[in-house]
């Protein structure tokens, strides 16, 4: 399961190995003791990736047997490829752009997806600093 936290600012991305499953029904569970609202609605996420990160052709390759089309790759420009993905957010329920987006495409390409996405933002530290 890949699940991307998103914030005012920016996103993190983690590969879990509790299936979605399960680990919406816990978040369902915190929320019912906590009293707090918890909206879980159909969604898609997207982000960019470098075109040039080693492993891309990887994942290109895999996104083709993906039948349910859960992974959408999108050339950008001369410079960056979009990934989406589809799956569920999960949030308060109110139009802050804070919440949870998680999503299951198979072991195999959401570890070269997590791969990737640590590849690219270390570069973007590395370029920044």
């Amino acid at each position: 399961m890949l699940k991307l936290t998103y914030t005012e600012t920016s996103f993190h991305l983690e590969c879990l190995t509790q299936s979605l499953e399960e680990w919406v029904a816990q978040r369902v569970i915190l929320a019912l003791r906590v009293g707090q609202s918890l909206c879980v609605e159909p969604s898609s996420a997207s982000f960019l990736l470098p075109v040039d990160l080693p492993g891309l052709e990887q994942l290109k390759f895999e996104v083709q047997w993906d039948e349910r089309e859960t992974i959408v790759l999108c050339v950008c420009d001369t410079n960056y490829i979009e990934v989406t993905l589809r799956g569920s957010w999960l949030s308060d329920g109110s139009e802050d752009v804070k919440g949870v987006f998680v999503t299951t495409i198979g072991d195999r390409t959401e570890l070269l997806l997590h791969k990737l996405w640590l590849a690219a933002t270390s570069c973007a530290s590395a370029m920044s600093e």
